[in-house]
């Protein structure tokens, strides 16, 4: 082997680790775009590339004893990358049918689809996977510097799964697509197995010049086309952080995410009541009194923090109400704050959108507020770190003395252990705490107030408000609504911390029951 073959050699093992990698990255969002992005996904894409790979690992040192050539080592390489390329045009309608299953919560489809999928990125990966062991075999040629060159070939490979754990998320998959981000990677596979077979095969060199053609025409032309194709679609694309639809029915807006069985926000151009947690929140200042023992009027509300702004539903509510006070929003995902002032009104003079983590944002924040909103959910999951102690606290320190803390919180049927863990944490910071289930809803609302409070506060204001014209019909609604669905507190003894906060755990069986229970909820 001359010096030019070496080091393209070494160049080449960089390729499949950074495929393999830009594989695993692009599976989440191609699957998690119907099936989401719980910890149960993850587990399963990770722990079938790992198996995936191992065994490339073990069949390419084998195949590379028996055919210790450059050319059997380009073929795989070269076939490896076309089967990646073909992953989304295979998968595209499987996951379609599955999104509707999703939808109309049709388990059996919905498994089998999933299992399919994953099946798919078996043959890519493997080949990838063959190729370091069979440069292993190539390149050492002598025992002296066996360890050498293994030590060079797997730091290559590694580097280029470096590149390949952030190409797509931060790069290819905010800029060209999940579709088009396995054409590109398939596509450059390609070419580098036919750069390698230039020299030595025209009829190689034709085949997989004939499969770099095809991966680019698909990279091309046939990257854009819907990922879902849900009723009353809009909008959609991908962002850094999400899958994102926008989808129109009878005049209302809803904002849906990757999955979609969630509804993050709603828009209608001239109803404010959506029967969900957005304006559910903007009870929770009135658990108080004044100190004299007088009503807590509109004007005490001077300043509002929405941790989860989505695209602003709470926000549009709560100026209706309360006026153009300031409200900051905190909104991890810059590409939904642009589509919230785009498709859903979220064009407030008052508004502050800020697209920054919830917890480091308030905690980061000048400001102190009468009411924190919490809504942070990445269905199914609320982020663990948005329930711990160490949280909540923050979120007191940002409070007034008057200041109420709303957290929208999920539960199945017959399982509320998430909103018992929720109740005994903030029973630490918070010495009052209410409850409500949303009907119609697997939701509830927990308000959290800092200085101690009575619901008898609540009901003398609401009663109070009956009385006068200037009060808007939906914080009436509202109020109303949790007189009729309070539920008991329970006496929990659990404790989120930093430390120890197993959300996933709890949430993972809140999911599958809420699976099996064959329930759907009724969000409009």
């Amino acid at each position: 082997m001359n010096p030019s073959e070496r080091a393209y050699l070494y160049f080449i093992v960089f390729i499949p680790g950074m495929t393999a990698l830009g594989v695993e990255m692009s599976a989440s969002r191609l699957i998690g775009n119907v099936y989401g992005n719980s910890n149960l996904v993850w587990a399963s894409i990770i722990g079938l590339i790992l198996i995936f790979l191992a065994v490339g690992y073990f069949i390419g040192g084998n195949v590379a004893d028996r055919y210790p050539t450059l050319i059997m080592m380009y073929q795989l390489l070269g076939w490896g990358g076309f089967s990646t390329g073909l992953i989304p045009l295979v998968s595209q309608p499987i996951l379609r049918l599955a999104s509707q299953a999703f939808d109309d919560l049709n388990l059996g489809i919905l498994f089998g689809s999933f299992s399919v999928v994953l099946i798919l990125f078996s043959i890519p990966v493997t080949l990838l996977g063959m190729i370091s062991p069979f440069a292993i075999r190539l390149l050492v040629e002598d025992r002296q510097t066996s360890g050498k060159t293994a030590g060079h070939i797997y730091a290559l490979s590694t580097l280029g799964s470096f590149l390949g754990a952030f190409f797509p998320v931060l790069v290819s998959i905010p800029l060209i697509g999940t579709y088009r981000t396995f054409y590109f990677l398939g596509l450059l596979v390609c070419l580098a197995s036919l750069i390698g077979v230039w020299k030595q095969s025209i009829k190689l060199k034709v085949l997989f010049g004939g499969m770099t053609l095809f991966l680019l025409i698909c990279l091309w032309s046939l990257g854009g086309s819907p990922v879902k194709n849900s009723a009353g679609q809009i909008y959609e694309d991908e962002s850094a952080y999400n899958y994102i639809q926008v989808l129109e029915k009878d005049g209302y807006r809803y904002l849906r995410l990757n999955e979609g069985q969630g509804v993050h926000s709603v828009w209608h151009a001239t109803q404010l009541f959506y029967r969900g947690p957005w304006e559910q929140f903007l009870a929770g200042p009135f658990f108080n009194l004044t100190s004299d023992g007088e009503i807590y009027d509109l004007d005490k509300v001077q300043r509002i923090a929405i941790i989860g702004l989505a695209a602003g539903t709470t926000a549009r509510q709560a100026t209706a109400i309360f006026g153009a006070i300031p409200i900051d929003g905190y909104e991890i995902d810059p590409e939904i704050i642009e589509i919230g002032v785009q498709y859903f009104g979220m064009n407030l003079p008052n508004l502050n959108a800020i697209a920054e983590d919830g917890r480091w944002g308030i905690a980061h924040s000048p400001h102190q507020y009468q009411l924190i909103t919490v809504d942070a959910y990445r269905p199914p999951y609320i982020p663990w770190h948005l329930t711990t102690v160490e949280f909540f606290q923050i979120l007191k320190d940002h409070l007034t003395e008057d200041g109420v803390v709303a957290i929208n919180v999920g539960r199945a049927p017959n399982d509320r252990r998430l909103i018992d863990g929720f109740v005994g944490t903030l029973r630490v910071i918070f010495p009052s705490i209410y409850i409500m289930d949303l009907p119609d809803t697997f939701n509830s609302i927990i308000y959290a107030t800092k200085s101690p409070t009575r619901v008898e506060n609540f009901y003398q204001n609401l009663l109070a408000f009956y009385q006068r014209e200037d009060i808007h019909p939906l914080l009436i609604e509202v109020m109303e609504r949790f007189v009729l669905y309070q539920q008991p507190l329970p006496t929990s003894q659990i404790v989120f911390t930093d430390d120890r906060a197993p959300i996933e755990w709890m949430t993972n069986q809140l999911m599958l029951r809420f699976l099996f229970s064959g329930e759907v909820e009724n969000l409009q």
